[in-house]
């Protein structure tokens, strides 16, 4: 049998008689509906006291991921997001045989630069 501690079995150790007072949920609360463009509806609530100020005009809709605002008939607009780009797309961007030498060039004669400074200090 162990013994030692005061807290009764099957109770949280530094818990009180706590009850829904204690945790904030008579506090009067005002109801915000937010819809997305894909039409879902997320109602957030928030302190009745708190300036109106202060309620975001927009939140990111947990049931699409999509920014949902305030006005049910203009919601954010779906986001537009570029196409994947695939190797062949960013192998089309690569710079000319011509533009490449020079860069090379420039690299190396950098380089060549940098490496003599170090010799002669030695």
């Amino acid at each position: 049998m162990a013994a030692g501690g005061s807290a009764i079995r099957g109770s949280r150790v530094g818990a009180g008689p706590m009850g829904e007072q204690d945790h904030g949920y008579h506090a009067e609360r005002v109801a915000v509906s937010y819809w997305d463009a894909l039409g879902n509806q997320t109602v957030r609530y928030f302190a009745a006291n708190l300036p109106d100020e202060e309620i975001p005009e927009t939140i990111d809709s947990p049931a699409s991921g999509l920014p949902a605002g305030r006005d049910k008939e203009n919601p954010p607009e779906l986001a537009k997001l570029e196409p994947y780009k695939t190797h062949l797309a960013y192998v089309k961007e690569r710079r000319t045989e011509e533009e490449a030498a020079g860069l090379l060039e420039d690299a190396l004669q950098q380089l060549r630069e940098r490496r003599g400074t170090a010799t002669a200090k030695k």
